[in-house]
């Protein structure tokens, strides 16, 4: 099987996409944010029999030596390391020009002197408020955030790499991914960790907006099946349920489920500015069943209740009384 870099593979969609890459038999190199604690983020968290199968590269993706060297041995990389957050990209858009844009950069830098695959992590904030639905790989782009800019100002140059260099490039584009390990910066952890934690008011910004939500594994799956198709390169795929519920209905049923007692609150700081809101996320998912053999595998209720239940034993690790930026 071939050497598969993940970068980001210490984050969320990442260990997820890493350990289902081990489990698929590939050998994987995970490239992870280099701290003097040695942490590994939530591959920390993994079962031994799966990292004994896991390289371990630490490493920051600002630094083009750095993957550069990562590089060496693999025959392809799943870029995934990037800053997420949309709230402090308002507070930091430096920081995210220079990981998301500077980094993807050197990601394809180092994969064009090797000559490898690229699979390039989008995000579905990239189209802005939907102008139509369900929304295809054609839409417009929009960006109503620095985060969105960013991960635009990426795809674009993943773009034209494979356009002027032929660099085998893929540019992959989740919707609003959810599961086990991902941080309350989210919405689906912040509802449901401030119900397990006992709250009575469950503080949340705008609640009309609607999102199409992906389980994390059929993400990762969908990035594997993306990867396994012969027919993806240089072509921008979205990984979609073509299903949406707003923010409101989701926290309702939520609050059915865990505490019928609670009740939500509308907190300001929680909102976003008016015009940065994307309001409706709808994809459209014609084309990755078209391309590859990928298809969702969990319902939204299987998925919540998985989630539930990590969040219940891990509810340590959240900080349920503040507003994860």
């Amino acid at each position: 099987m071939k050497k598969i870099l993940v970068t980001g593979a210490d984050g969320f969609i990442g260990s997820h996409l890493t350990e289902e890459l081990v489990k698929k038999g590939y050998e994987v190199k995970a490239f992870v944010f280099y701290n003097s604690f040695n942490t590994w983020g939530w591959l920390d968290t993994l079962p031994q029999e799966i990292m004994r199968h896991i390289e371990i590269f630490q490493g920051d993706v600002r630094d083009p030596n750095g993957v550069r060297d990562a590089m060496r041995g693999c025959d392809a990389v799943f870029h995934l390391a990037a800053l997420i957050a949309i709230p402090f990209s308002y507070h930091s858009p430096d920081t995210y020009v220079d990981t998301n844009i500077k980094g993807t950069l050197n990601v394809l830098q180092a994969a064009r002197e090797k000559g490898i695959r690229v699979l390039v992590t989008s995000t579905s904030e990239v189209y802005g408020t939907a102008q139509y639905v369900p929304i295809d790989e054609k839409h417009p782009f929009q960006g109503q955030s620095p985060y969105s800019a960013t991960k635009i100002g990426a795809d674009r140059l993943a773009e034209s790499f494979y356009r002027s260099f032929e660099l085998p490039v893929t540019i992959v584009r989740p919707f609003n991914t959810y599961g086990p390990r991902q941080s309350a910066r989210a919405v689906i952890p912040t509802i449901i960790t401030q119900l397990l934690a006992g709250k009575t008011e469950i503080k949340l910004g705008s609640l009309t907006p609607t999102r199409d939500f992906n389980y994390v594994k059929d993400t990762a799956n969908g990035f594997i099946s993306i990867y396994e198709s012969d027919r993806t390169v240089g072509e921008e795929i979205n990984i979609a349920t073509q299903k949406e519920i707003s923010i409101g209905q989701l926290a309702e049923e939520l609050i059915r489920q865990i505490n019928p007692a609670a009740q939500i609150v509308c907190e300001e700081q929680r909102l976003r500015p008016e015009k940065s809101e994307v309001n409706r996320l709808l994809g459209c998912n014609r084309k990755i069943m078209e391309l590859t053999d990928w298809k969702p595998r969990y319902t939204f209720e299987q998925g919540l209740a998985e989630t539930t239940a990590f969040l219940r034993e891990n509810l340590g690790r959240y900080k349920t009384d503040i507003y994860n930026v």
